[in-house]
């Protein structure tokens, strides 16, 4: 084996382990029977789990993430699905720079979007409903299905579409039957990102929830603050499952292979 080749192996198995550590720290942390993180954990216990689900503030904000990302992910879906076909064929003037206004919200710090979404419902007296947490939520979130989209358009191949009308096939027909079906995987991987991104969004939903509303990554931000035991632990590794569930739901419906290869 080259020198070479070992670096780069050595790198890829630091860089995987690197990833890796922190899960597994919580792990231990959240199957440990003691409030604290122990290394050698001295047991495995199911309490902290327990009173996770236990905790009605815990399970009530996990619902409330749950429906708010879910919301997220069909609005940003539509939206972006739709804005990325217009920016690849709409032949717009400016696109280059209609493209990077859709992308700022990956620029900029979460915490200064979420103040200004604030600022501007406050202005307008609407308040802090749950549809300004969906909004402020999928603001974030449409440039992931955007890119993943625009990277599918970039290589698609228009004869396919030239094809199906030359076959007789309706526009509308064309684009239901052939261009969705072609860019499914794009605007699916987006929508893994904006589900992820949802869930885990803490700067913006700390500036729009309310009391006795809040999503999960707030609640545990308060609970930390009072309290760290094992319940933190627990709460981190149904969140990591869940994207995990997302990911492999997304398989199954469209091939992980065909996600990934955009």
């Amino acid at each position: 084996m080259s020198a070479a080749r070992s670096v780069y192996l050595t790198a890829n198995v630091a860089i995987l382990i690197f990833l890796i550590a922190p899960l597994a720290v919580i792990a231990i942390f959240a199957l440990n029977p003691t409030p604290y993180i122990q290394f050698p954990p001295v047991g495995v216990t199911w309490r902290w789990f327990q009173k996770f689900w236990a905790s009605p503030e815990f399970t009530n904000s996990l619902v409330l993430s749950l429906e708010v990302a879910f919301a997220v992910v069909v609005l940003s879906m539509a939206i972006g699905g739709a804005a990325a076909i217009g920016l690849e064929r709409g032949r717009l003037p400016g696109a280059r720079l209609v493209t990077a206004l859709f992308l700022t919200p990956l620029m900029l710090p979460a915490i200064l979007t979420g103040l200004a979404m604030f600022q501007l419902l406050l202005s307008f007296g609407i308040g802090r409903p749950v549809w300004a947490l969906v909004l402020g939520h999928t603001v974030v979130a449409v440039p992931y299905v955007i890119r993943t989209t625009l990277a599918v358009l970039s290589e698609f191949d228009r004869r396919v579409e030239e094809a199906a009308a030359v076959l007789g096939a309706t526009p509308t027909r064309v684009f239901a039957e052939v261009t969705l079906p072609l860019i499914r995987p794009g605007v699916f991987a987006g929508g893994v990102f904006a589900f992820i991104t949802s869930f885990d969004q803490f700067p913006i939903s700390l500036f729009l929830v309310t009391p006795g509303h809040e999503t999960l990554p707030v609640v545990m931000f308060n609970y930390m603050k009072f309290d760290l035991d094992g319940t933190i632990a627990a709460a981190s590794m149904v969140s990591i499952l869940l994207a995990v569930g997302v990911v492999f739901i997304i398989d199954r419906l469209v091939g992980l292979r065909a996600t990934v290869a955009i």
